[in-house]
This record gives C-alpha cells, sequence and structure tokens, in this order.
C-alpha cells in the first residue's frame, strides 16, 4: 500500500483507442483524471489497444502522459485473443511498476485486470449502459460473460458514476461494500460561468454531443417547434456531428423551426460556446453519467435534461434546472416555455447554483482527492455527494 503522502504511479487501462477526436466518456475521463493527478505530483500511465481511429505509435504521450497501445490484427475475432494474450503479457511483466491499476470500461480486459492484479490496488469503473446492456455485465452475456463478471467481482472498488448504476450493481450480486459512489470529474476550472448581463432578451440553448439515436434529438425538435417555434429570440445550437445529421436537418425543415436551429460540428471550443448560451439541454433516451452535462454546470448553466441516470443525480428541478420523462416532447416543450418565460436573470440564479453544485460534488480534485484514498488500498467509504434534492434553494 502506497503511503498517503507519497506519489502514486497509476495504469489506466482502457479497452478503447486513446486519444480518440471527439472521444467518449471514458476516454474524456482518463484524460481528464490523468492531467488532474499530474498536476498534483502523480504519475499516470494509460494501457489501450491500437485501433484505426486513434494514433498508431506503439509508445506514445498525449498531455505528457505515457500510453502504450497493444497492437491487434483487424481480424475480429481474433482481435479479441491477441488483445487479451498480450493485455496479460504486459501485466504479468510490469504490473509490479505501478501503484494501483484503474480499468475504465468493465468488461473483458478489466477482467483480466482483476485476475492478474496481485496484490496492487485495483478499481473497475462501470461507465454507463452499454457494459449493463451490451457488455459483460448485461444476463444475456453468455458464459463468457459470466466468467468475466465473477472477475470484475473481486476488484477492491468497483465506481459507480451514478446511484443508478450502483443499484443495478448490487441486484447483480457486486458486494454493497465494494461499490464506490464516485462520479465522473468535470475540470471546473476550464469553464467560466457566463457574463452577459442579467437583463440581456432572448434565449440561447445549446445541446453538445454526438448525433445519435440515444440522445433524443427528434424529441428535441419537436419540443422546441410546440414551445419556441416563431420566436426571433429563441436558438437552438447543436453541436457535434454524427449519422442523424441531415435527418435532423430536414426534421427541423418539416416543423419550420429551421431558421432557429444551428448546426454547427464538431467543436473544439466548446469553453467558449458554452459561455455564449444560457441553457443546456440534455434530452438522451440513456446515459452513465454525462461529461457534457457536467461541463453544462461547471459553465454555470441550468439544465433542462431527461430523467436518466447520472442526470437525475445532479439536475434537481427549482434548484439547478429540469427533469422530464424520456421521449416526452410534451414535458420536453413545457420546461422550454419554463426556461424561455422566466427570463435571463432567474435562469442565471439556477445556473450559479449549477455551479456551485458541481463544484462541490464533481470537481476534478474532489475526485480526484477520493481516487487517491482507493489507489492508496482505502475501502469504500460511503458516496460521493450528497443528495442535491434534500437541499434548499
Amino acid at each position: 500500500m502506497a503511503r498517503e503522502d507519497h506519489p502514486v504511479h497509476v495504469l489506466m487501462i482502457l479497452e478503447s483507442g486513446y486519444p480518440v477526436r471527439g472521444g467518449g466518456g471514458a476516454e474524456s475521463q482518463v484524460r481528464t483524471l490523468a492531467a488532474a493527478l499530474k498536476r498534483r505530483g502523480h504519475r499516470v500511465t494509460v494501457l489501450t489497444p491500437r485501433v484505426p481511429n486513434a494514433p498508431q505509435a506503439r509508445i506514445d504521450r498525449c498531455d505528457g502522459i505515457p500510453v502504450i497501445r497493444l497492437p491487434v490484427p483487424r481480424l475480429r475475432g481474433l482481435a479479441r485473443l491477441v488483445l487479451w494474450a498480450r493485455a496479460g503479457a504486459f501485466l504479468l511483466r510490469h504490473g509490479r511498476r505501478y501503484d494501483a491499476w484503474h480499468a475504465h470500461i468493465a468488461h473483458y480486459l478489466a477482467a483480466l485486470a482483476c485476475l492478474l492484479h496481485g496484490r496492487k490496488p485495483i478499481l473497475v469503473k462501470v461507465s454507463g449502459w452499454w457494459e449493463l446492456k451490451r457488455g459483460v455485465l448485461a444476463p444475456g452475456a453468455g458464459p463468457l460473460g459470466a466468467l468475466a463478471r465473477a472477475a470484475l467481482r473481486r476488484a477492491d472498488a468497483v465506481q459507480a458514476i451514478s446511484r443508478r448504476i450502483a443499484n443495478e450493481l448490487a441486484a447483480r450480486d457486486f458486494s454493497p461494500a465494494r461499490i464506490v459512489d464516485l462520479p465522473n470529474a468535470v475540470d471546473t476550472a476550464r469553464f467560466v460561468a457566463r457574463t452577459a448581463p442579467a437583463g440581456a432578451g432572448g434565449l440561447n440553448a445549446i445541446f453538445v454531443g454526438r448525433l445519435v439515436p440515444e440522445k433524443g434529438l427528434d424529441t428535441l425538435l419537436d419540443a422546441w417547434a410546440q414551445a419556441l417555434r416563431g420566436r426571433s429570440d429563441a436558438r437552438l445550437a447543436l453541436v457535434g456531428g454524427g449519422p442523424l445529421e441531415a435527418d435532423l436537418r430536414a426534421r427541423a425543415t418539416a416543423l419550420g423551426i429551421a431558421g432557429q436551429v444551428d448546426f454547427l460540428g464538431h467543436r473544439e471550443d466548446i469553453e467558449t460556446l458554452l459561455g455564449t448560451a444560457d441553457l443546456g439541454l440534455l434530452p438522451s433516451t440513456i446515459e452513465g453519467l454525462s461529461n457534457t452535462l457536467l461541463e453544462y454546470m461547471a459553465s454555470g448553466l441550468p439544465v433542462i435534461a431527461s430523467r436518466v441516470s447520472g442526470s437525475e443525480d445532479f439536475v434537481v428541478p427549482g434548484r439547478n434546472g429540469w427533469l422530464f420523462d424520456v421521449d416526452d416532447p410534451g414535458a420536453l416543450a413545457s420546461n422550454l416555455a419554463d426556461a424561455a418565460h422566466i427570463g435571463a436573470a432567474a435562469r442565471r440564479a439556477l445556473g450559479e447554483q449549477a455551479r456551485r453544485d458541481v463544484a462541490a460534488t464533481a470537481d476534478v480534485n474532489v475526485v480526484v482527492e477520493r481516487l487517491l484514498a482507493l489507489y492508496r488500498g482505502a475501502r469504500a467509504s460511503g458516496p460521493a455527494y450528497s443528495d442535491l434534492s434534500t437541499h434548499g434553494n
């Protein structure tokens, strides 16, 4: 066990490429945590497969963090076996040099790490719906999935990024004593609350994410048309790319709102864009805990979000935003109308509370402090955040 005053060297294990342009939540979290640990004098190494949509160098650095990429063949069935063999060989040969291992996707590589970690503390993160519904944690994953689940239960700690995920893990026979309620982290210092005058008119709403079915953007456009069609002072920015862009453009035209909707594509200046918005939107049909949600709140934006994993932990109606049931455009339209009606000053007050809430519960320094305790061998010690819904405004 590493001493509390001694820097730690963490091996972060990913079962996806790293870094990936416009990558998913797990990749973004590795980057955020690695940078924060490095700033505090700790060391991180990332172990990942070499995949086509990421850099190809066998040994590389990203933000000054060493990245080791394991070569795998392109053949689908063979790739998995080769990856397991090479990952196992690396962990057996080099794993002892690290003080702790942190697997960021609860899938086969994480299960392999749980079998091989020896006395090193190992933390496995359950990132969201994919592991639970389609990965090895899904009930229908078959005999190999059952073996992987048994291995994952041997982790010293299993990080659940939402209460819903924590409850799912307990229902699937993970020891409650090993489940750690610990959300994704956001570097709040990157984001600055909007400085527009409280009396500024209009409504500038923003969505950031992939244009894919699970983001619920058809519901968003339908609700926008119900609540705000024809309002020249109401604009909706969709930031991100994806396979649904053409369909969404056509839907906006059919609904008569094309003049209010801006498709901005993939952008690298997210902090700047959020700083010009009044309202963050997250109409997803499923999530684990959205990094975008945390970034909205860190930017001082009130949020309208669907009632899904993660969002329901952070968004509290009347305190920092609005919630609506999944695939309910009528309820979302009501939320949009309310957000427009209450005016800029009231929205700003909700946004200021959102920033305070996320800073207290998911700021990267708060999350890293708890992670360091786990890396040093501490046991799970209760939830990382209080129930926001019990707090007054």
